[in-house]
């Protein structure tokens, strides 16, 4: 059997549960920090509020195809899951490197 007759052709839809499940992470983090904090809420927040969690989704939609649809199966399955978690936490960093420093609250 051909590997390349397995893959199947990609649809957006396959992709927009992985990409909510990566972006819910960064945003619940991020609402429960703006929630226990005793300030109010206030409008620079808004822009690290849709950053950080668009990051998480492309790093989630990444780590889905990486992981379940470009490698299957076998060891190479488990270096690409591997290596797609370092890259989506690597992802959440840098997009909240420049959601902060854009607002000027990266100190």
């Amino acid at each position: 059997m051909n590997p390349s007759s397995s893959i199947h052709p990609l649809s957006i839809k396959e992709l927009l549960i992985p990409a909510a499940l990566g972006a819910s992470l960064p945003l619940a983090c991020l609402l429960f920090l703006i929630l226990t904090k005793e300030d109010i809420f206030e409008s620079w927040m808004y822009f690290p509020l849709t950053i950080i969690p668009i990051g998480g989704a492309f790093a989630g939609a990444f780590f889905y195809l990486m992981g379940f649809h470009w490698f299957p199966a076998g060891n190479r399955k488990l270096i690409a899951i591997i290596f797609s978690t370092i890259l989506y936490f690597g992802a959440i960093w840098i997009s909240a490197v420049m959601a902060f420093a854009v607002t000027g609250h990266w100190d």
